[in-house]
């Protein structure tokens, strides 16, 4: 068996888990490629939130103070109806509120996470971009992996980092509607230049099935929709034209901001659209091929723990590795037991959420939850 020194991994996808999984495969000492389909990595979508034992991982890679720097926060959430008053509110970051509690989690924009990776990646990792795996053949003691663009190469092994819609999954595992599972609603999330709402500030609108969520920070705005749909509908994940056509057929003249926010989706250019739902597989790994973060076990938006996954997974996997000097077949096992039921826990609450807490479906729930200033 080669030491670890000696052996070249791919990494598939540039963003949280595979910038994350980079750093803990070099800081191992593998030989890392990542290939990312994106011109640069990936900084599209919403805030990342990092749990407590996220933050825990970040200190053990030193980079820790530059999340730290980064952090994002709310001071109050704000519940409107359709007139735009608020119905409820309630205050998350106030010094003489004796309720709020100091937190290790750190929420930071998805730009600035991938830019403190990037440097602290440095030189020592390839970046393949504007690239992709189109084919994998597993050899006696490497993986042979064609791109779409680069030269055919050979690799120890690799590892698939590369999101829900993974693409090293598909053609090592099998078609994605083998391990989605659909949890009934659907999201967008676009983030606008300008404060719509004061900064630091959280509004909510919900109408039985739907609601719409804004967040301003740094001068920007999050504008999510989101909605629930008893049946799974066909659509092109790359057409963002027709995406954004199914949030205003859904929202469109159902009071409050909603034309408005419309409209500035439609302006901004900065969309992203994807269903709620999990990626449930029965193994990881197959051969010389891992998964890590969504690719393997995302557990929807409704978890708030998508990057924090992708952290400690890209942590997990490495540290299998190396305690089992390069044997990938025992590290993967043992990444793997380690792992799930802390996932399969998260992936249970978060369709609970979604089932039961966070999509209201009359109008005398909503003014409930309202009054209360309650999320869920």
């Amino acid at each position: 068996m080669k030491a670890i020194k000696d052996q070249r991994i791919l990494v598939s996808g540039a963003s949280i888990a595979g910038l994350s999984t980079a750093w803990w495969l070099d800081h191992i000492g593998y030989q890392v490629t990542v290939v990312e389909t994106a011109a640069a990595p990936r900084t599209a979508g919403g805030a990342v939130d990092l749990t407590a034992e996220a933050v825990h991982i970040t200190k053990r890679m030193g980079l820790y103070e530059q999340f730290k720097s980064h952090q994002l926060g709310v001071d109050r959430v704000e519940f409107k109806n359709a007139d735009d008053v608020t119905e409820g509110s309630m205050v998350l970051n106030d010094a003489k509120n004796e309720q709020v509690a100091e937190s290790e989690q750190i929420e930071i924009e998805r730009d600035k996470f991938v830019e403190v990776m990037l440097i602290a990646l440095g030189e020592r990792v390839e970046f393949l971009f504007s690239d992709s795996v189109t084919a994998l053949k597993e050899q006696d003691d490497a993986m042979f992996v064609s791109f779409k663009h680069a030269a055919p190469r050979t690799f120890d092994l690799v590892i698939g980092c590369d999101g829900s819609h993974s693409n090293v999954r598909k053609h090592w595992f099998g078609p994605e509607n083998n391990y989605t599972v659909f949890l009934g609603a659907y999201f967008s999330i676009s983030i606008v230049p300008g404060l719509l709402v004061p900064e630091r500030t959280m509004q909510m609108y919900r109408i039985p099935y739907r609601s719409v969520m804004l967040n301003a920070y740094n001068g920007k705005t999050d504008i999510v929709f989101t909605y629930i749909s008893e049946q799974e509908v066909t659509y092109d994940y790359r057409d963002a034209v027709q995406q954004q056509q199914m949030i205003t057929d859904q929202f469109a003249g159902k009071g409050w901001r909603i034309n408005e926010l419309l409209e500035e989706v439609n302006r901004s250019g900065n969309f992203y659209f994807d269903k709620f739902c999990q990626i449930k597989m029965p193994c990881w790994s197959k051969g010389r091929e891992a998964l890590v973060g969504d690719a393997a076990y995302c557990a929807s938006p409704a978890a708030g723990q998508g990057g924090s996954l992708s952290v400690l997974g890209a942590a997990a996997v490495a540290e299998a590795l190396q305690q089992h000097e390069g044997d990938y077949r025992a590290a993967f096992k043992a990444y793997e037991a380690k792992l799930r039921p802390f996932i399969e826990n998260v992936q249970a609450m978060a369709e609970s959420n979604v089932k039961e807490n966070f999509m209201l479906k009359t109008d005398d729930e909503i003014r409930e939850r309202n009054r209360e200033a309650r999320l869920f």
